[in-house]
């Protein structure tokens, strides 16, 4: 975006977002999609980009990666992706929070599994759910029911951030004073490395590797 009327346009996001306590780091990340959106690309590949792989690696061929892999287990996360709500299923919760086997949810087998990973491994391998603001405490009060998938100072946790939403007529910041909260959506899974780095989870994760390399 760069002629004026662009850039007057940009000030508003930037605004409400600083206004709304985001960080420097997603507000500028915004910025710069915005001013693709803006420019027309779609970040979609059409049939004329792409070709069909014409032959894959014997499987076999892979087996020393395998040890590679267990050894690296100490320094191992597991991030699952978890701002979306399940809408579309007439849900207002989490998607995760759906019940798929009696009496458990897709994130009490997810917990599940990663007890069973620890205890395969031999080690506290972290659990670590992005989370929009409209999914964090319902699964967070899921997750008090696994009193030992906590490790440290780690939180079970961490917010991705919110972004405007983008009215098509004009392409301005929507607004909706009955409500405003709806004049925001979750950024989606492109946001994992902001909001790894602005929640602090991320230096928490290097100390708490460095200090098993340590050992």
């Amino acid at each position: 975006m760069t002629d004026a009327k662009a850039d007057s346009r940009s000030d508003e996001f930037v605004a409400k977002m600083r206004t709304a306590g985001l960080p420097t780091e997603a507000v500028e990340t915004f910025v710069l999609h915005l001013g693709r959106y803006v420019d027309g690309e779609t970040g979609t590949l059409g049939r004329d980009q792409i070709s069909p792989i014409s032959s894959l690696p014997d499987a076999d061929g892979f087996s020393s990666f395998a040890q590679v892999g267990r050894a690296a287990y100490d320094r191992v996360a597991v991030i699952k992706l978890n701002g979306g709500l399940g809408t579309g299923m007439g849900l207002d919760r989490a998607k995760s929070l759906l019940e798929v086997r009696p009496g458990l949810s897709f994130l009490d087998i997810i917990a599940r599994q990663v007890e069973a990973l620890r205890r395969a491994t031999g080690t506290p391998i972290p659990l670590l759910l992005m989370n929009s603001f409209r999914t964090q405490q319902d699964s967070a009060r899921v997750l008090e029911r696994y009193p030992g998938l906590a490790i440290d100072d780690l939180p079970l946790g961490f917010l991705q951030h919110r972004i405007p939403k983008i009215l098509v007529d004009g392409q301005v910041p929507a607004t909706h004073p009955p409500d405003p909260e709806l004049e925001w959506c979750p950024p989606g899974h492109g946001d994992l490395f902001t909001a790894l780095e602005t929640s602090g989870v991320l230096r928490r994760l290097l100390v708490m590797f460095d200090h098993v390399a340590e050992e």
